[in-house]
């Protein structure tokens, strides 16, 4: 019964309520030209681009997407370009209830296939802390985070409330990559989607660690997108600059070598190499990883299970990557 813990949708229940309510809170639909579907407008200046077809689907073809892929269940989460962290506190907070009540409405609607990702505001703590108390009981099985809010590393924000919250809550924290500002370098030949979304989850979960998020906060359980981006691959440059850096200069409170850290923490399949997957496995243990495909956007991987298999893992190994650890690394799956 293969899991995919990593997916997007926004349903079109999002769409009615922005359409009818949106103005509250500093979001408006933008028309695209023809058939499309429309982008995001924030009253802050921010313009998201027009949603991905796959993004918005009926719910019968993103069905007919799994039965295709021969997954049984979906974790679903809004699409993080459109958090909105530059809207006022206020408005962000509702904003975040809004996503969460209608992405938890569809969820619930089509409760056999697909579980609802939340996400919160992280303009203030204790709204986002107070926000997970209102997904847990919406039915939230995770919550999705950005790397950066508003380009400021996730581990730098004061956020201690939402953290204990997570934890006491034992809710896990799926990091992900998030774009809302100019990347020149990466413009051209899709670097963004290639390189600029995995140095963010590098960057990300680099400052959580350096911040002592990890030490604060024992229990808390992290699950990073893409493979972990280019943590794993660069854990010995982390490891040595963890003890050769000025710490106070810095700021790196992290008790101990970040590999240390790593084999706590959950990673997705979104690799797209083979080799690439198996080195993973080998260094964070084949227990700490977990089926994702990264659904409705260019670089999803279709055929998540041809990936795993292609890697070689044993039968055993395989039902743990996407059906054993998802349900440990997520506990409230049905």
């Amino acid at each position: 019964m293969p899991i995919d813990i990593h997916a997007h949708y926004v349903p079109p229940q999002l769409l009615a309520a922005i359409a009818a309510k949106g103005a509250e809170c500093g979001v408006t639909l933008l028309p695209s030209p023809g058939d499309k579907p429309p982008a995001l407008g924030f009253d802050y200046g921010f313009k998201v681009r027009p949603f991905f077809p796959a993004l918005v689907e009926p719910v019968a073809q993103r069905c007919a997407s799994l039965d295709r892929q021969g997954l049984d269940r979906q974790l679903v989460a809004t699409w993080p370009d459109i958090y909105g962290y530059g809207l006022g506190r206020e408005a962000c907070a509702q904003w975040h209830r809004m996503l969460n009540d209608t992405l938890a409405e569809w969820c619930d609607a089509n409760a056999d296939r697909f579980s609802f990702v939340a996400s919160v505001s992280l303009v203030d703590a204790d709204d986002a802390a107070a926000e997970l108390d209102r997904a847990v009981a919406l039915g939230a099985v995770a919550v999705m985070v950005s790397a950066n809010v508003e380009s400021v590393n996730i581990g730098e924000m004061l956020l201690d409330p939402f953290w204990a919250k997570a934890e006491a809550l034992g809710l896990p924290i799926i990091l992900h990559p998030v774009l809302v500002g100019p990347a020149p370098r990466a413009a051209k030949f899709a670097l963004t989607q290639i390189a600029q979304y995995t140095f963010d989850t590098t960057l990300g979960v680099g400052s959580i660690l350096f911040s002592g998020v990890l030490d604060r906060f024992p229990a808390l359980s992290l699950v990073l997108s893409h493979g972990g981006g280019s943590f794993p691959y660069l854990l010995g440059r982390f490891d040595v600059m963890h003890a050769r850096m000025d710490k106070v200069a810095q700021g790196d409170v992290a008790q101990l070598a970040p590999s240390s850290y790593a084999v706590r923490i959950g990673y997705d399949t979104i690799v797209h190499a083979p080799k690439a997957l198996r080195f993973l496995a080998d260094t964070v243990g084949i227990e700490r990883i977990a089926l994702g495909t990264d659904e409705s956007f260019p670089p999803a991987d279709r055929d998540p299970l041809a990936g795993v298999r292609a890697a070689g893992f044993s039968a055993a190994d395989i039902e743990l990557i996407t059906e054993t650890n998802p349900r440990r690394l997520f506990p409230r799956l049905p």
